[in-house]
């Protein structure tokens, strides 16, 4: 893959985009590739968000520039292979395999498959992105679980030579965005823990084995009580343990970000209270404009704000509210900034591109019947309705239209480098310090 800037100017006359304002841009400036759904996507989000000319020119340059770190995401994703899941199910695999074989697919395909490499190497270049804070991780605390996402991405990293690269380090970030490269920072979701119990030492040496993998940020818990404290969604808010204590403890020593999207609201702010280095919410939202289960009150963004952290507010539509678009994601990253500073607001999508061919493989696989909700979901019940269009402003590959928002909403250069990417990298520099 060439430098970013001369993927750039080999489009130059690419079709233009017009807004709603009638503003005209060059979808080359947007990106070096396209396809129609990345087309539509973006006309959605400039529907909402309405920029002048000036404002989305000078935005897209400054996206281009800016060293981009999503706080916490996924990688393009694959379609599956449709016939080889569906002669697992006539061969009568179990759910448990069925799941693990799309999970693969998924993860993997664009390092084998030449449709999916192209795929993920447009919507990555549409988005613009230097690093994404890959979740390489599943919701559990079983080491053997945790690592099968960290294998599939180590995979994906060594075959796409050229396209993407495994970062260990803020500086091999630094060094992938200098040479217009792609490249992916590890977070394991859960605390990988034996559950022997032999002691509270012997039970947390997998903190260290897990960060010689690679794995860079560790939540404290998932939705559900573990042992170290309360999820958010649990009635209970029962807040962090004493061994949840300890884990921060190791965490720190280790050179593991402390992660607390998912963690209840006292959890979250007792793990702040606990953390010697700068913690994070890697993926939520401001509760001071919708207390969801996955929002963060007021005193618990500046609590992570106080240890250095920061927020990253995320791209779901149900936990944002209001409009439920990119232009409510901005509202949150407007709030949390007033709230706390510049300094301390990332943007941790929590999305991903899915290929476009996913349809037409997952047409060839016969319909599931009912399921049981899973154990880690937890869902409350709501009556709010995402629609296509919320979902399509806040697309992946909208990357750089969230920095267009910014520059449209008054922000400064300095500020808006920093909450696209500069705040993540900083922590990530103060973990390892």
């Amino acid at each position: 893959m060439e430098p970013r800037a001369a993927r750039i100017d080999s489009n130059v006359n690419r079709r233009n985009f017009i807004t709603s304002a009638g503003a005209l841009a060059s979808a080359a400036q947007l990106s070096a590739q396209s396809n129609d759904r990345i087309e539509r996507d973006r006309a959605i989000a400039l529907d909402i968000l309405k920029p002048s000319a000036r404002d989305l020119e000078y935005g897209l340059g400054l996206h281009r520039e800016s060293l981009v770190f999503d706080s916490y995401g996924f990688s393009p994703r694959a379609a599956i292979d449709g016939a080889a899941v569906r002669a697992l199910v006539e061969e009568g695999a179990s759910e448990i395999e069925l799941q693990d074989q799309r999970e693969d697919m998924t993860m993997t395909r664009a390092a084998v498959v030449e449709r999916e490499r192209e795929e993920f190497v447009r919507a990555w270049n549409a988005a613009g992105v230097t690093c994404i804070f890959q979740n390489c991780g599943e919701e559990s605390s079983d080491p053997l679980r945790l690592i099968k996402r960290l294998a599939r991405f180590t995979y994906l990293t060594d075959h796409l030579s050229g396209v993407l690269r495994r970062a260990v380090t803020p500086a091999d970030v630094e060094r992938a965005h200098a040479d217009g490269m792609g490249c992916l920072y590890f977070t394991g979701n859960g605390v990988p823990l034996t559950q022997q119990w032999v002691s509270v030492e012997d039970e947390l040496r997998y903190v260290r084995i897990f960060f010689q993998l690679g794995i860079r940020m560790m939540h404290v818990t998932y939705n559900r009580r573990n042992r170290l404290g309360d999820g958010c969604a649990e009635i209970a808010n029962g807040g962090l343990s004493d061994f949840g204590r300890a884990a921060i403890a190791e965490m720190n020593r280790v050179g593991v970000i402390v992660d607390v999207a998912h963690a209840g609201w006292r959890t979250s702010h007792e793990a702040a209270r606990r953390s010697a280095k700068p913690m994070v919410a890697s993926h939520t939202t401001c509760g001071g404009i919708y207390p969801h289960i996955r929002s963060k009150p007021d005193e618990v963004i500046r609590a992570i704000a106080d240890t250095g952290g920061y927020v990253g507010i995320c791209s779901i539509p149900r936990f944002l509210r209001g409009s439920g678009d990119i232009a409510a994601m901005l509202d949150h990253v407007d709030y949390a900034v007033k709230q706390l500073g510049a300094e301390h607001v990332a943007i941790g999508t929590d999305v991903a591109y899915r290929s476009q061919h996913s349809a037409e493989e997952n047409r060839q696989i016969p319909e599931p019947g009912p399921r049981r909700t899973r154990f880690a979901a937890l869902w409350p019940d709501d009556d709010f309705e995402e629609t296509p269009r919320m979902i399509s402003s806040l697309a992946w590959t909208n990357w750089p239209l969230i920095t267009v928002g910014l520059v449209a909403r008054g922000y400064r250069d300095e500020d808006i480098r920093k909450i696209v990417g500069g705040n993540v990298l900083r922590v990530a520099r103060a973990a390892l310090a």
